[in-house]
């Protein structure tokens, strides 16, 4: 029984207590009640109450057995149970009344309440039998029968009375019942004696047949059903039985593979045996003479009877014509269509004919019944589904008059009634039946009889045959170069050069991308400007200054554009694996929201809301998913599967936001928004008429008007769901549409743009695309006239019109057309050449033109010639060296020269058959003409002479790239098998040139991919991307290349050496074919295959680039040449490695379990319980005399540690500085300066790693604390962050995440309601949490980072930045919605600038970061570019930095030595300009400081060696607050014989005296080694330490001088002991040893005895009260008693049950045995100790438990109070004297929890 809260995202589950109460047993039902009172019902009949968690009564015996149902109601409660009957109670449980059902009239034996319910005086039961009754209170004994059904097993049997409307069905539960299908209701039941499984009725209606399970059939009479016979032929289930039509014979199909004919009026003797099947019988059918049967079998066979002897028929001949009286079968001609094309499955229970209205129903094993034309010949026919069985449906029969059919479901055991309506009458019942339109069938999936449609048009054929799906998506290269990593480690080992200082910025786009596939992409914004998209990029296009800016947040193609109805912000989709959609604004061109993780493979259409809070998507997955979204949320809505089909638009309705249109091809749907789904009704053509291809659609001026564009022109005017009428509008397919106040503006395939009227009855005006209507500001030339339009858009007094051929135009309401904007059309672009002298450039494409474009200011196309419809599109070309020619070489292998002018031919020539590659002019006169092909020759022509004067051969692939020398002699060639070869011009003979001379040669031009001087081009994906092309500045400084991702890249030129660093832009989609230098180089010319655009880039050398950064810069490889490490940080790298969970199972070293697990036998754990004389007491006590009282419970007092050797930023103030909060181990410890006293926070279960604070008023003393965890999936023990409140330590919100490991940072947003927070799970994921939500959401999460992240943090001023820092990392994080953007901090602003490890951040004004790094420097960013940097801020690394919020000033802390001037705390202005400097007088050699935090005048410092401290800034004076172990475990505790004082001793080489009641430490003595043990003496005078090195030291405790000391073990001491008279020390070692000492014979401590024999390292050791005897426990799990001080062992058992002992540390002994828990193989019990009244135990273990149990516990697994808080291992425990305490010391947490023990009242 278990009570769950929900506490942010995070259920806790707390399990009920049952106590001495009540048995656990299993419990069946339950009701709530208030003051948290429970009620529940139990498998014994006992009704258990709980009052919060635990159970406080039960009601004994309130049914005979289980109570399966309790309802709660406003006058108390009612249950039901197995017994049958139904009790109600009143609000406090206490009877009313009893109703017996088995007892009233519908009663019977057997009878069991399922369940429940009571409102008023009415009741209703449900019942195991699948009934309802209603029971009235006064009238009880006459409950009401509502509902009944068949019960148990399965349904097969179904049978309809030939005459009269009624049904049999027969099931598994024995029944037979028949039912009235006009009263739908129970007529008569019968049981039986067996299961049924199918039943048949006689012709004349009066005999009823079933056939049974165990092979028997019984008939019965219908009328009183009494038996007529009884007949057991068959041993196996008989599964279809018929009646011939004459009622003459009954044949009865069984399991055993056979049909047996028996003669009804011969009493049902059997007169034939059918046995030509070789599988069990499915089906049977008789013929309308009764002279033949057929029958199915189970093996998918149809045979045919003659009758009645039952001889098989084999001639087909004979069967041909015959006449069926019905037809149930599943198998011949007639019932093919019931099966799918391509699937042979036996899937299809039973069907039935419809002989007089041609339809046949069928019922499958997937709980569909569906309705198909009768007969249906071909397969895969279509039809209609009715949804509403579950699982299978096992038998559908019409009933007599074909009004109804009748369905049964198997195990839903169900009879299910539908009504026929036929087609003559469906338009009339539209309204009556809406389940037959919502259902309305699959009927897409068949195409049987879609040949009759008409062609698609071209356009859309070719359109719909487009695939988005990429081998690799940008989306891979993360992984792809994970994969890569061997690759990188070997290249990072080589110093590499710098990227390139100067950048490249996207200056303008010819292009207007994707007319071919995308439509309404285009439309005016606010201020009048041209939205569109061209590639990855968003373009907006000032038509008066002719300039372009752009949205470059995509990082592949862009499919579809929609814009917000305020025309300022626009949303985009993108192809891609994860499709995302960017919402941006047109005038900061920032991403405002972005939509991720619901389309695959890409978006295809977009939609706002007249509202424009919501959007609509379709994607482009197999079913088109349509998704509503909450865009600014990022929240999806709802969503839904489209279509099977491509879908073109989707439309929200502008008068209902919940309604929603889609259409496409062969789709027109409208949606209607349900919850988290949508429902989609198909639009209604009318009979007979086919749905078209829909290419547009808008909605009208009435909210249920819908107007659609089609595939042939017309335009459909749909109400609601119904086509109402059609309108020829264009020749063509409509392509776009528009709305407008009054009417409407479409435009079509055949150019025309025509203005209508608001119902389109007239057509008010059209506008024809012609060039001869071009205006004269025209930005270009319209390459045909009409060409198809694919979008349009008005504003601003004008048309805009987008066109396939790739041009923008506007038209103007009087006629003239202007064009804006153009580029190439659909076909991939490759050729590509600079001018060289002028600022133009020619491109070549597969869409068959070539063209000329301005480069200058005027951005326009200056000529274009379309080639020849014979000559196909070319692949390059190259103007010659005075710019007046210019060659082209073509696809078919021709080539041409034509005037670089006019285009017109010069020459041409035709040698090859393949495409021409590349093609180039020789230097200087340009004299020879190098044409390369795919045919992997290189021809060489004299342009003067135009003849081919050489040929050259030796590639073995064909030829990619090629590069003259200067002095026109050499050419370079790379082919595609990735060959660098040199021939010789003019006649072409290969040279060999060693790589170290090419290097010399002094080429042209540089346009070639291979070779050494560009070795570095390659990125570390090569196997999955070509680079595609590159090309040198005239200076030969810098190389651009284009790749297959799409990027454009720059490296420092020669790029030697593998993986160069570079500088990478985004805009193109995928393949960038071609890059080009201007002559002057101050322009780069890029363009894309697919995406056809021509991308103009300014050059920004270093010198004069402007103060804005360029977008988009950085490497693939980070450098891994920093060569700071620092050992602070690996030690906080291990951090991640171990968590604490993972680390209780490795056992301490000095562990032998792991090595001895073979030499425990097990009897050791529990020797035999002795059966000697009555024990003495087992331990001496101190309060003898005084009433023994017990321990109940344990309360945390104090806490002394501070986890600060590996967590940062967890030290801050609270209300005002009067309190502070930090944390060690699992628990939160919020400290009040003034009185030291602590209070804590302990729901954590697991090491706290990050603590932060909410700084805005509105959430005042409110913490976040993350923890460790392993696993990553969200149960209980994944890593969590509480949210909770210092002050009354309520938790508000548990966030459980995905970051395995643990959450290592956590930062609050400026107005406090956002939290992010880091892990350290492999991918080092961030993620943004809206935390009070209930449930705690997850706004937005993502992999951030390869290696570790150490800190994230907001930006105080901003609920949308923040920043994260880490191994090599700086970045700046944007939320927009739901997706977190980043970018990589940008170091190339300052000169010889690396990127280092960061380790802390702060904030200034005007977007300043500083970021604080290993070596001492703090980096000061704004927005992303490092601007400055503040050298050696620290000399060690700056660990941590704090702003303080109410005036800006800045604190470090680093690793620093005190000196005169510097200290390892600073104080700093704003800027971080000036500083003061605070020395803390720790006394250490060197401060380490982990975190600062700053509040009025004083300054808290958190450092390195566990200690708070504060620090006054005026002053400097430095107050230590916390004191801690630094370094663990701490395994020595020693409680002081009479005071509330203790000692601890730890690996830190310290021993430290802490004070309780002064909370804190009094002292401490530094040893120089690692401690082991410590112990008081009697007295309280003297200290004895064990040293880890062998060593023991005794102090005075008076004056802290030693006393002696010794070293005779080379190995640690484990346990040192003085004997109760003060005489002997008893030292136990790690050496398997413990030596006597004798302490009366002064200092030298000689040593006078040991003990032999001890088979282990010893754990713990006690002196008998007499000193006389000393236990020992070891690590091999056993105890051993010795004689003192001689060293011998007692084995007498007898004598070791009198002794009496002193003290109790062991874990092992049989009166400790119940302190093992049940995991003991996973966690030891490492230490205990037994109270000073002897009665209780406390243990500590790997868990990092603290139990409390009764001493002695000699029972198993004893029952015991748990106390968490510390983490992974409790080293030791001890009570203080008068057992008013205990102390327990942690391991690896360092720290020292003191408990208040509560003693039970006497």
């Amino acid at each position: 029984f278990q009570f769950w809260s929900l506490c942010g995202n995070a259920l806790t589950p707390k399990r009920g207590v049952f106590g001495k109460t009540g048995d656990l047993q299993t419990i069946l039902c339950l009701a709530c009640a208030r003051d948290e009172v429970t009620y529940s019902g139990a498998l014994n009949g006992d009704i258990y109450v709980w009052k919060g968690v635990n159970l406080v009564r039960t009601v004994q015996g309130a049914h005979a057995s289980g109570i399966f149902s309790m309802n709660a109601c406003e006058e108390g409660f009612a249950t039901g149970g197995r017994d049958g009957c139904v009790r109600l109670w009143d609000l406090n449980f206490k009877p009313i009344t009893v109703i017996d059902l088995r007892e009233t009239d519908q009663g019977y034996k057997g009878l069991s309440v399922r369940s429940v319910c009571w409102r008023g005086d009415h009741i209703l039961v449900g019942t195991q039998d699948s009934e309802i009754f209603e029971i009235v209170v006064h009238e009880r004994k006459k409950p009401f029968l509502i509902m009944q059904g068949h019960c148990e097993g399965e349904l097969w049997a179904l049978a309809v009375h030939p005459t009269k409307p009624l049904a049999m069905t027969g099931s598994d539960d024995r029944s037979v019942r028949i039912w009235s299908l006009i009263d739908h209701a129970l007529i008569a039941r019968c049981n039986m004696d067996e299961p049924i499984r199918c039943a048949a009725v006689s012709t004349d209606g009066i005999h009823l047949a079933l056939g049974m399970k165990d092979g028997s059939f019984t008939v019965l009479r219908v009328r009183d059903m009494t038996e007529v016979v009884h007949i057991k032929d068959r041993k196996e289930a008989i599964h279809e039985l018929k009646y011939s039509s004459d009622g003459a014979y009954l044949a009865v199909g069984s399991n055993d593979n056979s049909v047996d004919i028996y003669g009804v009026v011969q009493r049902y003797k059997k007169v034939g045996e059918c046995l030509g099947s070789m599988s069990f019988i499915t089906h049977i059918d008789w013929s309308a003479d009764n002279k033949y049967l057929q029958t199915n079998d189970g093996a998918g066979k149809r045979f045919f009877y003659k009758m009645p002897n039952g001889k098989e028929v084999t001639n087909k001949e004979d069967v041909k014509g015959i006449q069926w009286v019905s037809w149930t079968c599943v198998l011949g001609p007639e019932v093919n269509g019931i099966w799918p094309k391509y699937s042979e499955v036996n899937d299809v229970n039973s069907v039935d004919a419809n002989f007089s209205s041609h339809v046949l129903v069928t019922a499958d094993d997937y709980g569909l019944v569906k309705l198909v034309r009768f007969p249906c010949i071909k397969k895969g026919a279509k039809f209609k589904k009715y949804l509403g069985h579950s699982a299978h449906v096992t038998n559908v029969r019409w009933s007599h008059d074909h009004q109804w059919v009748i369905s049964i479901g198997g195990a839903d055991h169900s009879v299910f009634q539908w009504k026929l309506i036929p087609e003559r009458k469906l338009k009339d019942a539209l309204h009556i039946a809406p389940q037959e339109k919502l259902a309305d069938s699959n009927s897409e999936e068949s195409d049987s009889d879609q040949s009759d449609v008409p062609e698609l048009d071209s356009e859309i054929e070719q359109e719909t045959q487009i695939t988005y799906r990429r081998q690799v998506y940008k989306e891979d290269l993360p992984q792809l170069k994970e994969q890569c990593k061997e690759k990188r480690k070997v290249a990072s080992t080589k110093k590499r050069e710098r990227p390139p200082s100067s950048s490249v910025r996207l200056h303008f786009i010819h292009g207007y991308y994707r007319g071919y596939d995308c439509r309404s992409n285009l439309f005016y914004t606010q201020t009048g400007e041209i939205v569109y998209h061209v590639a990855a990029v968003g373009v907006v296009y000032n038509r008066q200054q002719n300039t372009q800016r752009f949205y470059l947040g995509h990082d592949d193609d862009i499919l579809c554009l929609a814009i917000h109805p305020l025309k300022d912000y626009v949303a985009t989709g993108q192809v891609g694996r994860d499709a995302s959609i960017h919402i941006w604004d047109t005038e900061t061109l920032k991403p405002l929201s972005v939509l991720k993780g619901c389309h695959q493979f890409g978006v295809c259409a977009l939609d706002f809301s007249a509202d424009g809070k919501r959007l609509a998507s379709v994607g482009l997955d197999d079913s088109h998913t349509i998704i509503l979204w909450d865009w600014k949320k990022g929240e999806k809505l709802s969503a839904s599967r489209g279509s099977k089909e491509k879908i073109f638009v989707v439309k929200i309705n502008p008068f209902m936001h919940e309604s929603i249109v889609t259409a496409g091809i062969k789709h027109m749907k409208f949606w209607h928004r349900a919850g988290g789904g949508m429902i989609g009704r198909k639009g209604c053509v009318g009979p007979g008429a086919k749905m078209e291809t829909m290419m547009c659609a808008v909605y009208g001026w009435a909210e249920e008007m819908v107007f659609s564009g089609t595939s042939t022109g017309d335009i459909c005017i749909w109400r609601g769901m119904f086509l109402v009428k059609t309108i020829k509008a264009h020749d063509g397919p409509v392509f776009s549409m528009h709305a407008l106040e009054k009417g409407f503006v479409t435009g079509g395939k055949d150019g025309v743009v025509a203005l209508w009227d608001d119902s389109f009855e007239r057509c008010l005006k059209t506008y024809a695309i012609k060039r001869a209507a071009l205006a004269p500001g025209s930005k270009g030339l319209l390459l045909e006239d009409n060409p198809s339009i694919r979008a349009i858009s008005l504003g601003h007094g004008h048309i805009l019109v987008g066109t396939k051929n790739g041009e923008i135009l506007e038209v103007d309401k009087s006629g003239p057309v202007t064009l804006l904007v153009q580029g190439h059309m659909e076909g991939e672009v490759w050729g590509l050449a600079t001018h060289p002298h002028l600022p133009i450039c020619a491109t070549v494409s597969d869409d068959k033109t070539l063209r000329i474009w301005d480069l200058s200011p005027s951005h326009c196309m200056l000529a274009v010639r379309k080639l020849k419809k014979a000559l196909p599109g070319g692949r390059c070309c190259c103007f010659s060296p005075d710019g007046k020619g210019l060659a082209v070489g073509l696809n078919d292998g021709s080539f041409l020269i034509v005037n670089a002018d006019t285009l017109e031919d010069l020459v041409s020539f035709h040698h090859r058959k393949d495409v021409i590659s590349d093609i180039r002019f020789s230097p200087g006169s340009g004299k020879y003409l190098a044409v390369a092909s795919y045919d992997s020759f290189l021809d060489i022509y004299n342009v003067m002479s135009s003849k081919r004067v050489g040929i050259c051969k030796g590639a073995s692939s064909y030829v990619t790239h090629m590069d003259w020398d200067k002095r026109g002699k050499l050419l370079q060639v790379n082919t595609g098998a990735k060959e660098q070869l040199f021939f010789e011009a003019p006649r072409g003979k290969r040279q060999n040139i060693p790589s170290t001379e090419v290097e010399k040669i002094d080429w042209t031009t540089w346009t070639c991919v291979l070779g050494t001087s560009c070795e570095g081009i390659w990125p570390i994906v090569g196997e999955v991307t070509d680079v595609t092309a590159s090309c040198l500045t005239s200076d030969r400084k810098i190389l651009a290349t284009g790749d297959d991702f799409g990027f454009v890249k720059l490296f420092r030129f020669p790029v030697k050496g593998k993986f160069g660093k570079f500088k990478k832009y985004v805009a193109h989609s995928t393949h960038v074919t071609n890059v080009r230098w201007t002559h002057d180089d101050c322009m780069l010319v890029t363009v894309g295959g697919a995406d056809t655009s021509l991308m103009v880039w300014n050059h920004e050398t270093e010198g004069h680039r402007e103060s804005r950064q360029c977008d988009s810069e950085e490497s693939d490889l980070e450098s891994e040449d920093d060569g700071v490490n620092n050992k602070v940080i690996t030690g906080e790298d291990h951090l991640a490695t171990v968590s604490r969970v993972v680390a209780s199972n490795l056992k301490f070293v000095y562990r032998v379990t792991d090595f001895l697990p073979s030499l425990i036998p097990s009897i050791d754990r529990t020797p035999p319980v002795s059966r000697a004389l009555p024990q003495p007491e087992k331990l001496q006590t101190n309060n003898i005399g005084k009433k023994k009282r017990p321990i109940e419970d344990l309360v945390l007092e104090l806490v002394f540690g501070y986890r600060g050797n590996d967590c940062r930023n967890n030290v801050h103030y609270l209300n005002d500085g009067a309190d502070i909060i930090y944390h060690t181990a699992a628990v939160a410890i919020v400290f009040n300066i003034a009185s030291g006293s602590q209070s804590f926070y302990q729901e954590h279960t697991d090491d706290i790693l990050c603590l932060t604070i909410n700084q805005h008023p509105k959430f005042p003393n409110l913490v976040a604390t993350g923890q460790v965890g392993d696993s990553a999936d969200m149960s209980a023990t994944s890593p969590c962050i509480h949210i909770w409140d210092a002050m009354n330590k309520q938790t508000l919100s548990i966030l459980r995440c995905y970051h395995s490991k643990g959450v290592c940072s956590v930062s609050f947003s400026a107005t406090g309601k956002l939290l992010a927070s880091a892990g350290l799970d492999p991918e080092h994921t961030i993620s943004v949490w809206k935390w009070q939500e209930d449930p705690g959401a997850k706004i937005a999460s993502r992999a951030a980072h390869s290696q570790r992240i150490f800190v994230v943090e907001f930006r105080p001023d901003s609920d949308t930045q923040f920043v994260t820092v880490g191994v090599k990392h700086v970045r700046f994080w944007t939320l927009a919605g739901r997706a977190l953007l980043s970018k990589k901090g940008i170091l190339s602003s300052i000169e010889d600038a690396r990127m280092q490890t960061m380790l802390s951040v702060a904030f200034g004004a005007n977007s300043l970061t500083f970021t604080g790094t290993i070596s001492g420097d703090v980096c000061v960013w704004k927005e992303h570019f490092l601007v400055r940097i503040v050298a050696k801020a620290h000399n060690g690394p700056v660990f941590t930095m704090y702003t303080t919020l109410r005036d800006g000033l800045i604190v470090t802390g680093g690793k620093e030595r005190p000196s005169k001037e510097g200290g390892a705390v600073k104080l700093w202005d704003q800027e971080l300009k000036r500083c003061r400097a605070f020395k803390l007088e720790t006394g250490q050699v060197t401060d380490c400081v982990r975190t600062v935090c700053r509040g009025k005048g004083k300054i808290l410092v958190g450092t390195r060696n566990a200690e708070i401290i504060e620090v006054g800034e005026k002053n400097a004076a430095c107050n230590v607050l916390v004191n801690g172990h630094m370094d663990g475990p701490i395994w020595g505790l020693a409680t002081h014989p009479s005071r509330d004082v203790f000692l601890s001793a730890a690996e830190d080489g310290t021993v430290r005296l802490w004070d309780i009641a002064e909370k804190k430490m009094l002292n401490k003595v530094n040893l120089g080694h690692a401690a082991r043990g410590v112990c008081y003496s009697p007295e309280g005078d003297m200290v004895a330490i064990g040293m880890k090195n062998g060593e023991f030291i005794i102090l005075l405790v008076s004056s802290l001088k030693i006393w002696g000391k010794k070293r005779d073990r080379r190995s640690a001491i484990q346990d040192i002991r003085f004997s109760p008279d003060s005489r002997y020390l008893a030292v136990g070692s790690s050496e398997n040893s413990v030596d006597f000492y004798d302490l009366t014979l002064g200092p030298s401590l000689n040593r006078v005895s040991y003990c032999k024999d001890i088979p282990s390292f010893v754990l713990q050791m006690d002196f008998s009260a007499d000193s006389s005897y000393l236990q020992v426990s070891t690590c091999s799990y056993k105890r051993l008693v010795y004689e003192v001080p001689l060293g011998k062992q007692v084995t007498d058992q007898a004598v070791i049950d009198r002794i009496t002992w002193a003290t109790w540390t062991s874990v092992l002994g049989d009166e400790v045995v119940g302190i093992w828990s049940r995991h003991t193989e996973k966690a030891d019990v490492n230490c205990a100790c037994v109270s000073h009244s002897g009665i209780n135990i406390v243990t500590g273990d790997d868990f990092g438990m603290v139990k409390l149990f009764d001493f002695p516990c000699p029972e198993k697994f004893a029952k015991h109070k748990r106390f968490l808080g510390h983490s992974a291992h409790v080293t030791n425990t001890r009570f203080t004297s008068g057992d008013r305490y205990v102390v327990s010391a942690g391991g690896d947490d360092c720290s020292l929890f003191v408990w208040k023990c509560v003693h039970m009242p006497h």
